[in-house]
């Protein structure tokens, strides 16, 4: 195969049209949805922060610009095998050591979006991720896989969004068994549309918070609160998920996006 030619066909398609680039990002703002933990257990990322420097005035004449306060896990976001306890130890966990070509791969979208609408608790199992398989193909090694439930279309609201009460956040997610059968797929990472990659009671599972703890185990990788994902085919778009180079950083903020071919 002639890659180079392939890739001026990639730039060629880019230009036309013939490629579509999807946004697959929330924005990021005050008004930014983050996660609620039990203040006995842990300690909140503090809530998105634009301040201005200068606006073409006398702090900077001829130009505008920002600095901003956020925490990594903030939006649309990465989370590095560093994230967690369990990958703690990976020297290529964090968003500066990880290589940079395993943030872009072919993506698996399987929608749950009618599940999650009759059941906000809805769980994904290894039954249905077979099932999945069944119609569209197999998921191969180095590929993402990622949930839709259109739950990002209740991203305007932080309450709508985490959809918690006095029994706690009810969100759609993956069984522990959904994420080992994935892991030995040898998957890139698991994707969701909800504020993190685990369900909203996936705390009482066993283990706990399975998407971190076993993902970030086998050295994978995690993207929370994707947009759009009704946007993408089952199969055949790819995936573009890049973290800042946060020094040490155990994730970041991302401008996910995704390349589908037109219809």
């Amino acid at each position: 195969m002639d890659t180079q030619k392939l890739l001026g066909e990639v730039a060629s398609q880019l230009l036309s049209g013939g490629i579509k680039v999807v946004d697959l990002t929330a924005p990021l703002g005050p008004n930014t949805p983050l996660i609620k933990l039990p203040p006995e257990l842990a300690v909140d990322t503090p809530k998105v922060e634009i301040h201005a420097i200068s606006k073409y005035d006398k702090n900077g004449p001829w130009w505008a610009w920002n600095w901003l306060k956020l925490g990594e896990h903030s939006g649309t976001h990465f989370d590095a095998p560093q994230h967690w306890i369990t990958g703690k130890d990976y020297p290529d966990g964090a968003t500066d050591t990880i290589p940079a070509q395993n943030f872009i791969g072919p993506v698996n979208v399987i929608d749950c979006s009618q599940e999650a609408a009759a059941d906000h608790d809805f769980l994904l199992t290894v039954d249905h991720i077979k099932a999945w398989e069944a119609r569209h193909g197999a998921i191969n090694p180095g590929e993402w896989v990622v949930m839709r439930t259109d739950w990002y279309k209740r991203n305007g609201s932080e309450a709508e969004f985490l959809n918690a009460n006095e029994t706690g956040p009810h969100t759609p997610g993956p069984t522990a068994e959904a994420i080992q059968f994935l892991i030995a797929k040898d998957i890139k990472g698991w994707g969701s549309e909800t504020i993190g990659t685990d369900a909203g009671k996936a705390g009482g599972m066993e283990p706990p918070f399975p998407a971190h703890t076993l993902m970030h185990k086998a050295n994978r990788y995690g993207l929370a609160s994707l947009c759009n994902l009704d946007q993408l085919p089952p199969k055949g778009a790819i995936l573009i998920a890049a973290p800042l180079k946060i020094e040490h950083g155990t994730g970041s903020p991302i401008r996910a996006l995704a390349l589908v071919p037109r219809g």
